[in-house]
């Protein structure tokens, strides 16, 4: 493309002999962090300029910018690394300056942690999933790569967040689990997000995350409470009722224990939450909702069979004292329950 060097005393040289030094001052910019743009000139006098005249050009020097990272985006970034969350930059700069960026905002850019778009078009989508948990820097990027990259962390069993603001972002955001932009982003990114941050800031993702997970965590806390209660006493009440000649609880009697109980495990929405819930991500496991079921289920209606037999051989209870009696012993267990699974830690 060019030719010709303007140098500093304002004489034009040719540009071979000054390649190396242009080439070295180039690296080192980068090196640095600032971005650089070549700037070059050509005199033409036509009314229209093709990419033909873009030739036998005269190289001016370089345009340098630098944009800083935030203060305490490295301390933030430990911060969501200790909340078991792995952070990835992906950029269309080029390989220098995005190692720079790293290590200034605490990425490890080791040689290894690095993948270029030109590295990144010579993988398959296999070889690229089976290394994209390994990279931390993804240099040099083409738009239409940034949502592979995100399919292959998905497919390689992660949970994904993506941060963009721009057009290019769209279809990254909407490949990732969880799309997030900010206000000032451009509306197509915008619309494509799930989350849009009203603070450009980091540290908001961190608070976001510990409030997730505790919100998860008291969810599940409430559904392990309703299943486990509820599956117990109904297997209580089909199997007493196969030996009794009367309804073992009323109609009325059974949704004033569901009032009496659900309300206030209304307050689980605001519990809080044992700090190594918070510390580290969970999954919607319905399988270990399933076996809590079973266990906690089994266990109150074990308390439920104790209760019948104290009712009907020790105290010889009639109808109304059965009833009655049954109905406050499930209301006390599924209450002991809501104890229980509070914290794993001793309830009392």
């Amino acid at each position: 493309v060019c030719t010709l060097a303007a140098l500093p005393d304002g004489t034009l040289a040719p540009i071979a002999p000054q390649r190396a030094h242009v080439e070295t001052l180039f690296a080192g910019l980068s090196a640095q962090g600032f971005r650089v743009l070549g700037i070059a000139s050509r005199a033409i006098d036509a009314p229209h300029i093709s990419r033909a005249d873009e030739q036998a050009m005269t190289f001016r020097g370089f345009l340098v910018f630098f944009d800083p990272a935030k203060p305490g985006i490295a301390e933030t970034i430990a911060e969501l690394r200790q909340l078991g969350i792995s952070l990835k930059i992906i950029t269309g700069d080029n390989r220098a300056v995005a190692a720079a960026v790293g290590q200034q905002v605490g990425i490890d850019t080791a040689g290894p942690n690095i993948l270029t778009g030109t590295e990144l078009r010579q993988l398959s989508n296999e070889a690229l999933r089976t290394r994209v948990g390994d990279v931390a820097i993804f240099a040099e990027i083409e738009p239409n790569q940034k949502e592979r990259i995100i399919i292959a962390l998905r497919q390689a069993g992660n949970v994904v967040g993506y941060l963009g603001d721009g057009i290019n972002d769209a279809s990254a955001l909407h490949a990732a689990d969880v799309g997030i932009s900010v206000d000032s982003a451009v509306d197509v990114a915008k619309e494509a997000a799930q989350i849009v941050l009203l603070k450009h800031d980091l540290a908001v993702l961190a608070q976001g995350v510990r409030e997730g997970r505790k919100t998860f965590a008291n969810t599940l806390k409430y559904v392990f409470v309703t299943t486990s209660a509820n599956f117990g006493n109904m297997f209580s009440m089909a199997g007493i009722s196969l030996f009794l000649p009367f309804l073992p609880l009323l109609p009325k009697q059974i949704l004033l224990t569901n009032f009496l109980t659900d309300f206030p495990a209304m307050a689980i929405a605001t519990d809080s939450v044992d700090r190594e819930l918070i510390e580290q991500p969970r999954r919607w496991n319905i399988g270990f909702i399933r076996n809590f079921m079973l266990i906690f289920g089994l266990i109150s209606s074990l308390f439920d069979y104790l209760t019948f037999g104290t009712l009907l051989f020790v105290y010889r209870a009639g109808v109304d004292e059965f009833r009655s009696g049954w109905f406050v012993e499930s209301v006390m267990t599924e209450l002991l329950i809501m104890l229980v699974i509070r914290t794993r830690k001793a309830f009392f």
